[in-house]
């Protein structure tokens, strides 16, 4: 009889172990390795590990072979033993046919991936580019928010594009220049250990301003190598880097601190004077169940003078040259300081949680004048925006592996306090003429979502649902008599999302769901509560495809609609209604490794966008790109050699709703070649290789200069760089 048992038991247990084995993923410093793909060569079941490493995998039993790979590591062939396998790889060069398609829906994510690994981010401005298709411009001197460009929106400074930092979010709401604001400046560039984006409002955990999509970045919690670094370049042009490790690569606890700081006068007539310090700190501990928490601290300020928007008839006439400047005191300083803590925790092996909590503190004042003398003919027009804000915010989600699924729940809150949120008429940057807008603004948004995927073989369902309310107070400081200005708002956001993976280098998907843009508070107290959670519908049909090894293609159709809404216009401090839109399109994407050291990628994205409720020819949406294009190609760690020639093309596109103003399209080439030498590593970058002259930014804008006897409405532009040239020396211990 016992023998009968003992049988019974080893065969049960068998079968156990041969349905499902357990582990974990790490590096060679105890990290957990996110997204590594394991396969069995025998049963040709696989698995993919989540963000602690883990991973299940059916249908293995004792003595099977595991085949382990991951982006940046050596393959290894792993021996199934009894237990939970605890699987070690080691650091490679870089490989796209280790790249795998998998079925989740945040796939595209190996794009950008693949572009950090092989043509890191070397400026601030670089950061955003790095999501295929987007497109910035700078026009305040450096220290302004860049404006904002993807699938056929001119997006402004963020007002539909969710940005986030480590769980921070990064848009403004109700910003003192305009709904949405997205100043990434605080990050240092060299600091980022993963984008995350995605386009659509298709995703349950991003909320408000993700229409066109969101871009999530992620910060490093340790570093390779302590490091510091210099750079020289035109235009009295400096700047310094330095990264230390401060627990001289402990397993279980990380802590490094960054700094940076950068002076430049750019290419202006007028100097610049731009000055820009940043600090970070970050210090991880992995807690005894593989868990961690995270802490971050940061500190960033910044001030800068500006030659602003000039128009295109002093350029014609001779009277200035294309860096010069109607209004050189046009101007400004910010600085933002934030406190983050992140906890991820295993609760369960099939259940965890993810939370992060947030304060920052925002102080922000710009100066800039884009009518010159149109509305004070004697003072000039110059404006000043400046507010105080304090941001307060819990994100958290618990999610649970069903047996063929996924289960996920999410809640959190954002509060922001403002207090003297101005816009006020002023002359030289000292005098204050007369007050427009002044007041204290107090804006809450409490959401929770659900989150589900369902998985039938190589098709997978993900439905979900997100609920966001939203509560807006503004007390007036100009009105007669004290009164809180109130108004709140509950949107229900639905998402259907189907993927079909067909093997590990093939997927199609369909991505579909709800989103919306909030409008600035004292838009919604002006309009009695009406528009102000605007909805957008999109779908995407597309693919991911790998054709052979070494190249990756995607591709999709789109559509996006939105609800007609009304938009604080912040230079004016006036209410603008627009109508409804709507926007198709097409993206293609191309990654391909040309040998083992030499690396190609090109995007193109194509819109068609107009108003839906304006008659033919008078239904063009200003400044909205209807065509863009980049491409490069990167050598990546050829016998220490490193480099990279890069361009990016934006079409000419309609600056105003008849298309009789046109903002002008321009190709840009930028290159750069980088050496390492041992412990140094030297580089010499170049922008505009070609000293193209265009136009960074440009607006439709009716201005009167104080010796015109009438207004004219042209383009106003801010210029793109020259040919700039820096060189660049970086010292690694």
């Amino acid at each position: 009889m016992k023998s009968i048992i003992n049988i019974t038991f080893f065969l049960i247990t068998s079968i156990a172990f041969s349905q499902v084995q357990k582990g974990v993923v790490i590096d060679s410093l105890g990290t957990p390795i996110e997204n590594a793909y394991l396969i069995n060569n025998t049963t040709q079941t696989h698995s993919h590990t989540d963000e602690f490493g883990n991973f299940f995998i059916e249908k293995t039993k004792e003595n099977d072979q595991l085949l382990v790979s991951a982006l940046g590591f050596k393959k290894q062939t792993i021996t199934v033993t009894a237990g939970e396998l605890k699987i070690t790889l080691q650091s490679d060069a870089f490989k796209l046919d280790e790249v795998v398609v998998s079925s989740n829906l945040s796939a595209m994510n190996i794009i950008s991936k693949i572009d950090l690994a092989t043509a890191p981010v070397k400026s601030s401005q670089e950061i955003l580019r790095k999501v295929p298709g987007l497109f910035i411009g700078q026009h305040a001197g450096g220290g302004k928010a860049e404006q904002i460009f993807l699938r056929g929106f001119d997006i402004d400074h963020g007002t539909d594009i969710a940005i986030s930092v480590d769980g921070m979010p990064v848009n403004m709401v109700s910003h003192a220049h305009g709904q949405g604001y997205a100043d990434l400046h605080f990050v240092i560039p060299e600091t980022i250990d993963k984008i995350d984006f995605g386009k659509g409002s298709y995703y349950a955990n991003k909320g408000d301003f993700a229409t066109a999509g969101y871009v999530a970045f992620k910060t490093k919690e340790d570093i390779e190598k302590s490091f510091v670094s210099a750079e020289v370049g035109l235009f009295n042009t400096l700047r310094t880097v330095g990264a230390f490790d401060l627990l001289d690569k402990k397993f279980k606890d990380k802590a490094y601190i960054a700094t940076e700081y950068m002076l430049t006068d750019g290419p202006f007539d007028s100097p610049q004077n731009f000055k820009r310090i940043n600090i970070l700190g970050k210090y991880t501990t992995l807690l005894s169940n593989n868990g961690k928490v995270s802490v971050l601290a940061s500190r960033f300020t910044s001030k800068w003078d500006a030659s602003g928007q000039i128009p295109q008839r002093l350029i014609d006439n001779g009277a200035i040259s294309r860096f010069g400047a109607v209004d050189n005191t046009e101007g400004g300083s910010t600085s933002r300081t934030n406190v983050n803590v992140l906890l991820i925790k295993p609760l369960t092996e099939q259940t965890s949680i993810k939370a992060n909590t947030f304060y920052s503190n925002y102080q922000f004042e710009l100066y800039s004048n884009f009518t010159f003398f149109l509305e004070d003919p004697i003072n000039g027009d110059q404006i000043r925006q400046k507010e105080y804000r304090d941001i307060y915010g819990l994100n958290a989600e618990l999610s649970s592996k069903l047996t063929k699924g996924l289960l996920q729940f999410g809640l959190g809150f954002r509060a922001d306090q403002t207090k003297d949120t101005e816009l006020s008429h002023t002359k030289n940057r000292k005098e204050t003429l007369n007050t427009t807008k002044l007041g204290d603004i107090d804006q809450t948004n409490m959401f929770s979502y659900l989150n589900t995927e369902f998985d039938f073989g190589k098709f997978k369902i993900n439905p979900s649902l997100r609920l966001d309310y939203f509560k807006f107070d503004y007390q007036d400081k100009l009105a007669t008599n004290y009164r809180t200005q109130s108004e709140n708002k509950a949107k229900i956001s639905p998402k259907l999302n189907l993927i079909y993976a067909h093997s590990n280098t093939f997927q199609v998907f369909i991505k579909s769901g709800y989103g919306f843009h909030s409008n600035d508070t004292r838009v919604v107290v002006e309009q009695s509560g009406k528009k102000i959670l605007p909805t957008s519908f999109g779908a995407d049909f597309g693919i991911i495809y790998k054709p052979f090894s070494k190249l990756l293609i995607n591709s999709a159709l789109w559509m996006l609609d939105l609800q007609q809404e009304f938009v604080y216009v912040g230079d004016a401090g006036v209410v603008e209604p627009s109508g409804k839109t709507a926007r198709r399109g097409i993206d293609l994407g191309m990654r391909y490794q040309l040998s083992d050291y030499l690396f190609f990628d090109a995007d193109a994205n194509y819109t068609h966008g107009r108003s839906t409720e304006d008659p033919k020819g008078q239904n063009y949406i200003p400044l909205a790109p209807d065509f863009t294009t980049t491409a490069g190609i990167s050598l990546k760690n050829y016998k220490n050699w490193s480099g990279g020639l890069q361009y990016r093309y934006l079409k000419s596109r309609p600056a105003n709703e008849d298309n009789s103003i046109v903002a002008k399209g321009y190709m840009v080439t930028d290159a750069n070649i980088n050496y390492k030498w041992n412990a140094i590593a030297f580089g010499i970058s170049a922008e505009n290789i070609f000293n193209t002259k265009w136009n960074e930014t440009q607006f439709a804008t009716e201005s009167q200069l104080q010796n015109e006897t009438q207004s004219v409405e042209e383009i106003h532009f801010t210029p793109g760089t020259p040919f700039f040239l820096k060189g660049k020396i970086t010292y690694n211990f």
